[in-house]
């Protein structure tokens, strides 16, 4: 198990407002390596053509990567901060539920690199996505 403590999808699920609770992403899911969440295909997350908007897809990646390498790090006396997210996008979807299940490729002391799949409902792959987090020593900003 790469999980550093346990995890509660409820306390997950019940973090202050950020950026993925605008876009009601729901953390359902943990196994010995993958995190998984959702979010739901509505117009609030659409481009003009009526399909999931290729940032949303991204937010998601990355909210799913970055809660991942916070279970991970040693959270008393590291953060974790975004580096780098690419996607690419392959598949549209106009409606529906989204899953993002997310494992580590490298975890090491200072960086963390996770492999983010999304697939539509019908558990087509819909979008690939790979986050590089730091692991930084905690300070204010």
């Amino acid at each position: 198990m790469i999980w550093r403590k346990p995890v509660d999808l409820h306390v997950l699920n019940h973090t202050p407002e950020y950026m993925g609770s605008y876009l009601d992403i729901r953390f359902t899911e943990i196994t010995e390596n993958t995190l998984t969440a959702t979010m739901p295909v509505t117009p609030k997350v659409h481009q003009p053509y009526g399909i999931l908007h290729g940032g949303a897809s991204v937010v998601l990646a990355e909210t799913v990567g970055s809660y991942a390498s916070s279970l991970v790090a040693d959270t008393d006396l590291f953060m974790v901060v975004g580096m780098e997210v690419n996607a690419n996008h392959l598949k549209p979807v106009a409606s529906g539920m989204v899953r993002a299940v997310c494992s580590p490729l490298h975890l090491g002391n200072k960086t963390h690199v996770w492999d983010i799949r999304i697939y539509n409902d019908t558990g087509q792959l819909t979008c690939v996505s790979r986050l590089t987090v730091a692991v930084i020593e905690k300070r204010p900003f």
